[in-house]
Formats: C-alpha cells, structure tokens, sequence
C-alpha cells in the first residue's frame, strides 16, 4: 500500500511541475530558475537558465512523468519493456534530487531546528524574516529535491517488482551474494566508513585553520572579511565541529557500539540500537551531500589557485556523501531481520562482539538468500552567487543561512 502511495505521489508532483513548466512557458510570473538579485538567487544547475527552454522541457517531462509513474505502479512489470521505465525513472531522480540542486538542502538539513525556532523568535540580524532564507528560489529547488526522492523510492519499488522480489525488504529466493552477506558488508562496508571520514578531512582542517588566524587556501582580504564579520570565523569551527561528530558517529556503522547502546549512555546500556536510528539519518545526510559537493565542483573554476580552500574541501563532500551512503548500506545489510512479509531472513542478526570486529557466530540453520528452513538460536546482540559563497565559506549572514563556514 506504501508502494503504491508513493507512486501515485510522484505522478502528482510530476503532473504539477509539468501544469507548471506550461504556466511559465506562456509567460506566467515567478519562474524558479529566473535571473533574481544575488541575495535571493541559488546555486543551482539551472540558475538563470531561460525560461523559453527549462520552462517547455519541464511541461514535457512533467506530463511525460505522470504517465509513467502510473504505469510503473499500476501495471505488472513486464522484462522486456520494464526496463526503459526503470531508466527514466532512475533519470529523474538522480537529475532532481542530485545534480539540478545546490547545497540548500544540506543547508536544511544542517539549521532546520534553527529554522523551527526562528520561526517563532524571528531571524537575528538584518534579515526581515524566515522569508529572507526559504525564499521561492530555494524553495523550488527542495520541493524538486523532494521530486527526485520521490522518484527514486518508485524506481526501487518497480524494480523490486520486476524481479519479483519482495516489497518490503527486496530479497528474492536466489541465494545471497558474497557482499551481501553479514560478514562480507563488514568488510566493504569498513572501506566505506573510512573513505567518509578521509575525504571530510580538508573541509575540517580549513575552517579549523581560519579560525585560529592561518589562510590556508584563502586570500588575506577574505580571511579579513570574515574575521570583521560577526560570528562568521566561530561558524566556520562549529561546522567543523558538526563535521568531525558526524565522522565519529559513522564510525558506529561498523562498530559494536552501533548496534547495542554503550555503557556510556546509562539509560539505554546494553540494549540494541534500533537499525532505522541510524539508517534514516545517515541516508538522509548522505543523500544530501552529493548536490553540494557536486555544486562547488560546478564553482571551482571561479576561484583562483590562492582561494583554494573555498571550493575544493566542498567537491570532495561527492565522495563523502557517496562513501556515507555505501556505509549505511553495509549497515543496513548486517542489521535488517526476517522480513514480516515474506519471512525470508534471519530473525536476529548477529552482533560485533569486540572492539576488533569479531562477530557472534551465526547459526547453520538457515538460509540466507531464500526462506527460512530452521529454527536457528538467536545470537546477543566562491561563488556565482552570496548563497553559494556561504555554503563554501560564509560570507554574508544576510545573503543566505551558511553551511560550511
């Protein structure tokens, strides 16, 4: 019913941008990718693109995509002439929810409780309101954001169908691969964790840098700027801060301490940690990662070899959110239990029973890849645009909510 509901979701949004793309196309007001002053502007892939060829090829592909959402959710999958479907699909949401977006979604992401309490509280500083950050032309780009999820939730349904997999968990009756499997996800899954932790490195030791009076990958006069701008230089530390968290607690996608609650938190000691506690978040950073890292790679090139340290710690946030979600992944893969629909799985995972890796030993009455056939003991267990400078550098808190310092 949830498959459902999200396909018939996507062909309401991909019908209302389609109406829309039409609405603009023949002259109609507030088109989302219009040429606006720097302060209400983004940095997005379509940003001041003209409206006589994005609005037209909205209208298309918004009505094109309707059709095709309900196809895919209402009728069987058919090999031959599911995959074509499966691609435009996985097209529109990597197009949406990926390349069209800046980093305002991150941006969300990192001040939404911010947003919530400014909301009653009002803005500090010369901004008149919310307004002054969720104007129109960053609320197009997270209702598009939101398009591409919605996309690739259908894309996933419709791919599980057309293998005739399960629905709710994927698994089909073929045997597991050796990646796949409990122990194999460790492994990769370990590669990930690292590879998400190195790559934020050159973001955090910048910010770090400016903080305490060294320009690494700055000019003077920026670095002045920022320092004779209130806030903007501690900002640029708690974002490092928030950063450096986020790299330990990824860490607990491999660890013991990610899957029962440590001694530490005394309240929870010794229980397990729900899998979706770490799985919804760590996806949802991971997710929104990649279009801003793919944003500063776009502004690379405005930046001179002496202002380096702007952009380049950015692009690298591809690779991070990329590894994020790889890790997550593995996670989700040790962690997921017989599945409530179809019963395929084990009904406990195992649990990392030492700070080394090691794990409990799984039980030899079951099978991995198919349904249960045993009953097995469960185991413990800079920029185009002032938005786009405060989302690499911050530099204006009156331009836009900054992100990464």
């Amino acid at each position: 019913m949830l498959k459902s509901a999200l396909g018939y979701l996507t062909a309401l949004w991909s019908l209302a941008y389609g109406v829309l793309g039409i609405y603009w196309a023949t002259g109609g007001s507030h088109y989302p990718f219009a040429r606006v002053d720097e302060d209400h502007s983004t940095a997005s892939l379509l940003e001041g693109a003209p409206v006589g060829v994005v609005a037209p090829a909205m209208a298309v592909l918004g009505l094109l995509g309707a059709v095709v959402a309900l196809v895919m959710t209402l009728r069987p999958p058919k090999a031959r002439g599911g995959t074509p479907l499966l691609a435009f699909a996985a097209v529109m949401a990597v197009m949406l929810a990926l390349v069209i977006p800046d980093y305002t979604p991150l941006a969300m992401v990192a001040i939404s409780p911010a947003i919530i309490l400014f909301a009653f509280t009002g803005v500090p500083g010369e901004q008149d309101g919310v307004g002054d950050i969720l104007y129109w032309h960053r609320v197009n780009i997270l209702i598009m954001f939101l398009g591409g999820l919605l996309w690739a939730a259908t894309a996933v349904a419709y791919h599980r169908r057309l293998r005739q997999a399960c629905g709710n968990c994927g698994r089909d009756d073929r045997p597991l691969k050796a990646w796949q499997t409990a122990e194999g996800a460790l492994r990769w899954g370990r590669r990930a964790v690292l590879i998400a932790a190195v790559a934020n490195l050159p973001y955090e030791l910048t910010r770090i840098a400016w903080y305490f009076g060294w320009k690494l990958g700055i000019s003077d006069e920026f670095h002045q700027m920022m320092a004779d701008t209130p806030g903007m230089l501690e900002l640029g530390l708690a974002m490092a801060a928030m950063a450096i968290g986020g790299s330990i607690l990824t860490h607990g996608l491999v660890s013991r301490w990610g899957e029962v609650y440590p001694r530490w938190i005394w309240f929870k000691a010794g229980q397990r940690v729900p899998p979706m506690l770490a799985i919804i978040p760590a996806s949802i950073v991971a997710v929104v990662l990649i279009p801003a890292g793919l944003m500063n790679l776009r502004m690379s090139d405005d930046e001179g070899g002496s202002m380096w340290g702007l952009t380049m710690p950015g692009t690298l946030w591809v690779v991070w959110g990329a590894a994020l979600g790889a890790a997550t992944y593995a996670y989700y893969l040790r962690r997921r239990t017989t599945c409530s629909r179809c019963g395929r799985g084990e009904p406990e995972a195992a649990v990392l029973t030492s700070r080394s890796g090691a794990r409990a030993a799984r039980s030899s009455g079951s099978l991995a890849g198919s349904r249960r056939a045993g009953n097995p003991a469960r185991a413990p267990r800079r920029s185009r645009t002032r938005s786009a400078r405060s989302a690499t550098a911050g530099t204006r808190p009156a331009a836009a909510p900054p992100t990464s310092g």
